[in-house]
């Protein structure tokens, strides 16, 4: 098991709306970040993510399941998101697994790819256009 990938869940599951100067300790000025739902590139941008992400949630919390290096300064991260959000799902809690692809060099991440099914995120959770894209998945399935 990798020992940065440990220190890094550690300090990720940390985070929130209160300490996010940390970022500049678990990313690189450089840092390209992206999701099913936005690409980032740097620091400063990454920082204004994560501020209106925490500002539109009541709650925000990361488990890590499991960690594997792939190569030097290479390697994922399974986990599972839970997080609470007044105007989906009637403010019950949503869980959102998802695993996280990164590379790290001089111990800070430079590119981080998270991978999670974006309706199960969101789209699923929203009135009325929720209900189509769960019936959706379930005639595709």
């Amino acid at each position: 098991m990798s020992e940065f990938l440990q220190r890094f869940a550690s300090g990720f599951a940390a985070l929130d709306k209160h300490n996010l100067d940390r970022l500049g300790e678990l990313y690189s000025d450089d840092i390209q970040f992206r999701d099913p739902l936005h690409e980032i590139h740097g620091l400063a941008d990454l920082r204004r993510y994560f501020e209106q992400l925490y500002a539109n949630v009541r709650e925000l919390h990361f488990d890590f399941q499991g960690y594997d290096q792939v190569a030097e300064g290479e390697g994922y991260l399974r986990w599972t998101m839970r997080y609470r959000h007044p105007r989906l799902s009637g403010g019950e809690e949503i869980c959102v697994p998802g695993c996280s692809h990164l590379r790290w060099r001089d111990g800070r991440v430079y590119s981080h790819r998270d991978f999670f099914d974006a309706g199960n995120l969101l789209y699923e959770h929203l009135p009325v256009f929720g209900s189509v894209i769960r019936w959706l998945k379930g005639r595709l399935a």
